[in-house]
């Protein structure tokens, strides 16, 4: 049998790459996980299931070949608010002039176009600002009819058939997942993707619905793309399995100045609660057709990296760019690049959050500051549910992190989780197994030295979640 292609990663930041007509075929895929691809994330909102299904396949196969666990994102489209169709297909729409949107199905003017959106009619109220082609233009209401409203333009342009809206200012009472949204879930799920990501969110129950549906087959990712999310983050996150900043849309319903301070709140609240959290869109948005970012991509690159990020990630880069392999690479350079930095360290150390009043964070906590103090190689975790391994690197520790567990579903959903590599072992039964075993890992996989020493963590009686209370030091022989 041919011997295994060993990868390590030598950083701790995660990458996510999407999936697309420019990286769809398994040489592609291959040389993405090579230069540092964690996740593929695969978007519902183009492609045929046939099509999802065939990426799903390359990857599972990559998988084998590498004999290490990779991550699949199914990020479902959400409902979509568009305008109707106008009569020659666009119009210039003026600043100061009125316009008006409503139920009429007929093809639209410069006076007034098809809203088939009644919930934004009856959830209006005068002064609120409705935002068109990614926010291109925007509208303030001046009048709310029972099939109508008046707006009046306060930033014209060009507008043509099925342009976007965005409502910033309203929760809307519709559901985050659409008919279609149901279906792509229970196509991913029967597939055995590892996280959905979940669009339109604005309220818990959002999050409620979804996880229900997935009912622990896969980790829900709650995007927050909404301002109405940032109202609720607090109780968004307590339902989450992960977080997503995703600055494309949240870009468009806030203000620019305040989306950098929207995603360091959304990171910190996030770690402090130990989700992983992922920063999303643009991040190297030049690459799409240049071979290199430009320096503002490699800080934005850093500054999420610096703030703790667990995952940062790809979108038209890699899905439909002319140098996917290239944004990869360079993506993967970069991070470790930062975490060579001493200051990146000491931001770690700063920012780490307090421990939790619990045995597992009390471990966790000793596991970091014990490997510290000996200068561990390495802190290996035995995990089931992957919470072991989570509620270490929420502490960011110097040392690199093991998660090894007995299911592969754990192993797959810890790709997103930072400095955590994930290993599929077998069971083990006593705390004398359990170390044997992590030496053996850990020096297999060049993690650990002969000679040195590793912190070991993990739950007893074993194979129950949740019951982290054992730590030893080990000496790898």
């Amino acid at each position: 049998m041919a011997a295994r292609i060993k990868i390590r990663r030598r950083r701790r930041t995660r990458i996510i790459a999407t999936i697309g007509p420019a990286s769809s075929t398994p040489e592609v895929l291959t040389r993405l996980f090579q230069a540092g691809a964690d996740v593929f994330r695969l978007n519902f909102s183009h492609g045929s299931h046939d099509d999802h299904a065939a990426r799903i396949a390359m990857i599972r196969d990559i998988e084998k070949k590498f004999d290490r666990p990779i991550g699949i994102l199914a990020d479902v489209q959400g409902p979509k608010l568009r305008v109707g169709r106008f009569g020659g297909g666009r119009v210039q729409l003026q600043t100061g002039q009125p316009f008006t949107l409503d139920l009429n199905p007929t093809p639209g003017d410069v006076r007034r176009v098809n809203l088939p959106h009644p919930e934004i009619i009856a959830a209006a109220s005068i002064g609120t600002s409705l935002l068109l082609d990614d926010g291109k233009l925007r509208l303030r209401v001046t009048r709310v009819r029972d099939d109508h409203l008046e707006t009046e333009i306060v930033v014209g342009g060009p507008l043509s058939d099925r342009k976007g809206v965005n409502v910033p200012d309203m929760v809307l009472p519709i559901p985050a997942l659409t008919e279609k949204d149901r279906a792509d879930l229970d196509f991913a799920l029967a597939h055995g993707v590892d996280f959905i990501g979940l669009s339109f969110v604005q309220r818990p129950e959002d999050v409620a619905e979804a996880k229900e549906i997935a009912a622990g087959r896969a980790w829900i990712m709650t995007k927050m793309e909404k301002p109405q999310a940032l109202e609720n983050l607090d109780s968004i996150l307590a339902l989450s399995d992960a977080v997503m900043v995703a600055r494309g849309d949240l870009g468009v319903e806030l203000p620019p100045e305040e989306v950098p301070l929207a995603q360091k709140r959304i990171v910190r609240a996030a770690r402090l609660r130990g989700l992983p959290v992922v920063v999303a869109t643009q991040m190297l948005e030049s690459m799409i057709s240049a071979p290199a970012p430009t320096r503002a991509e490699a800080s934005d690159v850093a500054t999420a990296v610096f703030d703790g990020a667990d995952c940062v990630m790809l979108s038209a880069e890699t899905a439909a760019g002319q140098y996917p392999y290239e944004a990869v690479n360079i993506m993967d350079r970069i991070i470790a690049r930062v975490e060579q930095d001493p200051g990146w360290r000491s931001a770690m150390d700063a920012s780490a959050p307090p421990p939790e009043h619990s045995s597992a964070d009390a471990i966790a906590t000793a596991a970091r500051q014990v490997a510290q103090t000996i200068d561990a190689q390495a802190i290996v975790a035995y995990t089931s549910s992957g919470s072991t391994a989570l509620r270490v690197a929420r502490f960011r520790p110097p040392a690199p992190i093991l998660g090894m567990t007995a299911s592969e579903q754990t192993a797959r959903r810890l790709a997103v989780v930072w400095g955590v590599h994930g290993f599929v072992t077998p069971d083990v039964h006593s705390m004398t197994e359990t170390v044997s075993r992590a030496c053996r890992v850990a020096l297999a996989e060049n993690f650990a030295d002969h000679g040195s020493e590793i912190v070991v963590i993990a739950g007893i009686p074993f194979g129950q979640p949740g019951t982290t209370n054992a730590l030893r030091v080990a000496h790898v022989k």
